[in-house]
């Protein structure tokens, strides 16, 4: 895929990493900000694809803590992260975004899994406590 035309959108990422890491050839990349944009919010999401049309996602955002916060927060955390997800490919579908990439984490995976991690092993147990709300929204 040519991406140096398309207008790609980066979610969960500080603006001064993707400013220091993109590649070159994406000139249309725009990473909102969670103050502008709650991607936990039906309508914040309809206004960002709105606002900036995107032909690519790439969803790396996540509501997420320290392992205290993990702990405590599991039912919260796995709802905003799943919400956010799914929310943003229904409407990246019904925006007709040509490519929408939910980028995936170590969290997904059992504790105990052999390394180098392998994608057969993913659903071979729960993922590490206190982890998982996080790891099960990933899968």
């Amino acid at each position: 895929m040519e991406w140096s035309a398309k207008q790609v959108v980066v979610t969960g990422l500080a603006h001064s990493s993707w400013r220091n890491c993109r590649s070159v050839a994406v000139q249309n990349a725009i990473v909102p900000r969670s103050k502008a944009y709650d991607l936990r919010d039906r309508d914040a999401i309809i206004r960002l694809y709105k606002e900036t049309r995107p032909h690519i996602v790439l969803h790396l955002a996540a509501v997420v803590g320290g392992i205290d916060v993990n702990r405590a927060n599991p039912g919260r955390f796995f709802y905003d992260n799943a919400i956010m997800g799914i929310q943003l490919m229904e409407y990246a579908r019904q925006f007709g975004v040509e490519k929408f990439v939910a980028v995936g984490t170590v969290c997904a995976y059992p504790k105990l899994t052999p390394v180098p991690f392998k994608e057969d092993d993913l659903w071979n147990g729960y993922p590490e406590k206190t982890n998982a709300p996080m790891g099960w929204r990933k899968r």
